[in-house]
This record gives structure tokens, C-alpha cells and sequence, in this order.
């Protein structure tokens, strides 16, 4: 079962994507990415990560705004091309990993920097 629902989440994500491509015109999602999904056991419920290049909190309000709206058609057309007898509902999550990641290389190359400079 477990192989399913990583399928289906696999697909999910690839569909959804493609969807924030073609189908959305809204400017409040251009530069959002979808980088994760997760379903729950029964598939009633898919949690999907997105994340954004800025860490503006008026962008992210603006962004979470439009995913929002954007729900019940970005739904519609999953349910059109999924291959599941009940199309997920979509909870919308940022994800933040791009942004932690980015810190750390921050403070990795200060922490060398500094050393440089102790050592000249």
C-alpha cells in the first residue's frame, strides 16, 4: 500500500506542477515551485510543499492567497488526469528546507571566511 501512495504522490506532484505551468495565469504564483507531496493513508487528504525564492512575508501572504483560490481548479483538473477513485483535497504547506539549506551554506561560508582571515 505503501508503494501506492508513493506513486500516487509522485504523480500528484508531477500533475500539479505541469498545472501551475499551463493552466494558471495568476501573477501572485509565478516563482512558486511545488517540491513535495504527501498523502495521507486513505488518499483522502494531499499535503502539497511549495517554496518561494523570497522570504518577503507580503509575497508569502500574497502566494497562500492565490494557491487558495486557485484550490478547487487545480483539484478539478487532477481529477481529470489522476488514475485514483477519489481526487485528494489539497492542503498547501511552504516549505522551508530551500530556505534553512540556504542559511546553513550562509553560515558555513562566513565560518570559513573568518578562519581565512585568522589564519592570514
Amino acid at each position: 500500500m505503501k508503494h501506492r501512495i508513493g506513486r500516487v504522490e509522485g504523480e500528484i506532484l508531477r500533475e500539479l506542477t505541469k498545472i501551475l505551468q499551463r493552466n494558471l495565469r495568476d501573477p501572485r504564483l509565478r516563482g512558486v515551485t511545488f517540491t513535495a507531496v504527501e498523502c495521507t493513508n486513505d488518499l483522502s487528504y494531499a499535503t502539497v510543499y511549495y517554496s518561494l525564492l523570497t522570504e518577503d512575508a507580503g509575497r508569502e501572504q500574497e502566494v497562500e492567497a492565490g494557491l487558495e483560490k486557485a484550490k478547487g481548479m487545480m483539484r478539478h483538473l487532477l481529477g481529470q488526469v489522476l488514475t485514483v477513485y477519489k481526487v485528494p483535497a489539497l492542503i498547501f504547506k511552504r516549505d522551508t528546507s530551500v530556505q534553512y539549506g540556504a542559511k546553513i551554506d550562509q553560515l558555513i561560508a562566513q565560518v570559513e571566511k573568518d578562519d581565512a582571515a585568522k589564519k592570514q
